[in-house]
């Protein structure tokens, strides 16, 4: 499967935070790497959306649309920060 970078999980996050988030710094859970979001790498299919980190390839963020609800994992990422007033 071809992977896109973090900016492919805009749509998705989008539905949730209602700043730029691919602009988030990102703190890897596995490997301490930090980031920003939009430097991540996405997988985007129809069965959803998981994001890893491009320093180890864990998954950051696993999201999805169930229903009418978008389901978000994170356990992977340690810290995200937003700019305030994004």
């Amino acid at each position: 499967m071809e992977h896109l970078d973090g900016n492919a999980a805009a749509g998705v996050l989008a539905e949730v935070f209602t700043m730029e988030a691919t602009t988030a710094i990102v703190t890897c859970a596995g490997c301490g790497g930090v980031g920003p979001l939009g430097a991540a790498v996405a997988y985007v299919t129809e069965m959803g959306t998981v994001v890893r980190c491009a320093n180890c390839d864990e998954p950051l963020i696993r999201a999805t649309e169930i229903r009418d609800r978008v389901v978000f994992d994170m356990r992977g990422t340690a810290t995200m920060t937003l700019a305030a007033g994004g």
